[in-house]
């Protein structure tokens, strides 16, 4: 027989509904705290089926109720409220992100927040000096022209070390403005354009092309033929922004082809005796950027270019790059013909080659030469008058790897040339004996044949020695000559000899 258990509950007591609410809600008796009676309900229903258990419970809630009866609550609290709070899990607090760490600080948080502080600034900054860049572009678009002048300078000074600010700026539309400045009258505005310009260009190939696409070639060219000669500083504008734009290879056929070459060589020849002049050196360097393209060689053709390279070569200054340039003309029939034709161009480029104390010049110089040698026998006829030989065959023992590699590619090719002229100048007495009536035995037949043979041997060895010989004793004087020797200076018996005894075997072909 199951045994039941008295639940005295006491005085726990229900009041009247509360005129305040609505339905089935009671009011608490305010015997016990709601909090103890939460806790208590809360902890009968998670007691189980024990009514052992819930009897020692009922026990504890008559004892609470017995005590004083604690401050009012603010607020009403029902029945379904309390179950549901009794029902839901109890949440842990969580750590405090400063905790103490071994007896230390914890720094962590610290450096989180200054950088968070210093981001938030570097962030403020940027805003800033956007809208700065913003205010810019709007003065590039107002109507007086001294702002513009101002703005213009102030993108030159931004752009001119700083890559960021250049791109900036030619997203926010700074090109079409500064293009349209150069069309104004005033020289201070077209440099401060220009120079603006060439700083937005600055190792950005997109800014490039965008200035050319804009129509800034156009526009420095209407310059340059106006009836007012533009002012030397606005010229060296110029040529210095041709030099910038002709390093997009997409803009070098532009740039060949709208009659910037005829301004860059007139602007070289103006410049001729100022050595140390910055617009000539970025002449002939926009020069070598657009006769790189191919298509810009017959515009560099028409003018004449070429002659007064040749000419130049002088100039220790200015002779390396020149010969740059020639390098890039030779590689077209068309180049290599305006060469061929320059007066007194295989001697300059011949005396090219004995620049000892220039290594660069000597390299472009046999470069030049070995492509002219391999692609046209009348050059190689006027190499050989201008007296190659000789400085050919010092450059494969004094010069660089590189040059005694293209002199030894060169005296190969005129050595085929003399063994073919010594073969056809005796053409006539071999074709002579060959066609003579055959007659006796077969031995003599083979023999005359060998005979034949070994004397067109003979005399092209005979030839090749002799080209041998002078050119050492050719290199000998120049040797003499270079050691500052007494001019009646006589080469030893032993020195004669070995010139004498000397074979073909000795040359580097």
């Amino acid at each position: 027989m199951a045994r039941f258990h008295r639940n005295d509950v006491g005085s726990v007591v229900l009041g009247r509904p509360s005129p305040t609410t609505s339905g089935n809600h009671f009011r608490l008796c305010t015997a016990f705290s709601a909090a103890s009676f939460r806790r208590k309900i809360f902890d009968a229903m998670s007691c189980g089926s024990s009514s052992r258990h819930r009897h020692q419970l009922m026990q504890e809630m008559i004892y609470d109720a017995v005590r004083p009866p604690p401050p009012p609550p603010t607020s009403t609290t029902t029945i379904r409220s309390v179950l549901k709070e009794s029902n839901e899990p109890i949440k842990t607090k969580r750590p405090l992100k400063n905790s103490i760490n071994n007896g230390k600080p914890d720094k962590l948080a610290d450096l989180l927040n200054l950088e968070e502080a210093e981001s938030d600034a570097e962030t403020t900054k940027k805003v800033q000096a956007l809208e700065g860049l913003k205010r810019l572009v709007k003065e590039l678009q107002m109507e007086k022209e001294e702002n513009k002048r101002a703005a213009a300078s102030r993108v030159r000074l931004l752009t001119k070390d700083d890559p960021e600010s250049r791109v900036t700026l030619a997203m926010l539309g700074t090109i079409p403005p500064l293009v349209a400045m150069l069309d104004l009258e005033d020289s201070n505005s077209q440099i401060a354009a220009l120079y603006a310009l060439l700083n937005l260009g600055i190792g950005n190939d997109q800014n490039k092309a965008a200035i050319v696409k804009a129509g800034a070639v156009h526009k420095m060219l209407k310059l340059i033929e106006s009836p007012n000669e533009p002012s030397q500083a606005v010229s060296d504008a110029i040529v210095a922004n041709f030099l910038g734009l002709s390093a997009l290879d997409s803009n070098k056929p532009i740039i060949g082809s709208s009659g910037a070459i005829p301004f860059l060589v007139k602007t070289l020849k103006i410049l001729d005796k100022q050595s140390g002049c910055q617009a000539r050196h970025d002449a002939l360097r926009a020069l070598y950027n657009i006769s790189i393209s191919p298509s810009n060689i017959s515009f560099i053709m028409e003018s004449d270019l070429i002659p007064f390279l040749v000419n130049a070569l002088g100039d220790m200054d200015v002779s390396e790059r020149i010969l740059s340039i020639l390098s890039n003309v030779v590689s077209t029939p068309e180049g290599r013909k305006g060469i061929s034709i320059a007066p007194e161009a295989f001697p300059i480029l011949v005396d090219v080659l004995n620049w000892t104390d220039s290594p660069g010049c000597q390299e472009k110089a046999s470069y030049i030469l070995m492509v002219m040698a391999h692609k046209a026998y009348r050059d190689r006829q006027a190499m050989i008058e201008a007296g190659i030989v000789s400085s050919l065959l010092e450059l494969t023992l004094l010069g660089s790897m590189l040059a005694q590699k293209r002199a030894s590619r060169i005296l190969e090719v005129l050595r085929v040339d003399k063994g073919k002229q010594v073969s056809g100048n005796l053409g006539g007495s071999t074709s002579a004996a060959v066609s003579a009536p055959i007659y006796g035995s077969l031995a003599n037949q083979y023999g005359k044949d060998c005979l034949v043979e070994e004397g067109m041997m003979s005399e092209e060895k005979k030839a090749v020695k002799l080209l041998v010989q002078q050119s050492l004793q050719n290199n000998m004087k120049r040797i003499v000559n270079r050691a500052n020797l007494p001019q009646d200076f006589v080469p030893s018996e032993h020195l004669k000899s070995l010139t004498a005894s000397s074979t073909s075997k000795s040359l580097p072909f």
